[in-house]
């Protein structure tokens, strides 16, 4: 099977930050896009919503980004505030 070569610029600490999560997933970051793609074509777009955020979500993503306003809390708690 052929294959074609993809170059694409990204952050260093993004790209170390993701090599890390996929690899305790088991696959290679070309495994990864070849999947991505797959969905695309499937899909025929991307394959997850992509939408401006509102107000109060782009103020909580700054303050997140910022560590503000963040508590910490266990995955039952999490689960109980969403039932």
């Amino acid at each position: 099977m052929k294959t074609a070569i993809i170059n694409a610029r990204v952050k260093p600490d993004l790209k170390d930050d993701v090599e890390q999560i996929l690899s305790r997933l088991g696959i290679t970051t070309t495994q990864a896009i070849t999947m991505y793609f797959e969905q695309i074509k499937m899909t025929k777009g991307i394959p997850f919503q992509l939408k401006i955020p509102n107000e109060e979500t782009e103020l909580a993503m700054k303050e997140a980004r910022a560590n503000k306003s963040l508590t910490e809390v266990t995955l039952d708690q999490f689960k109980q505030d969403v039932s």
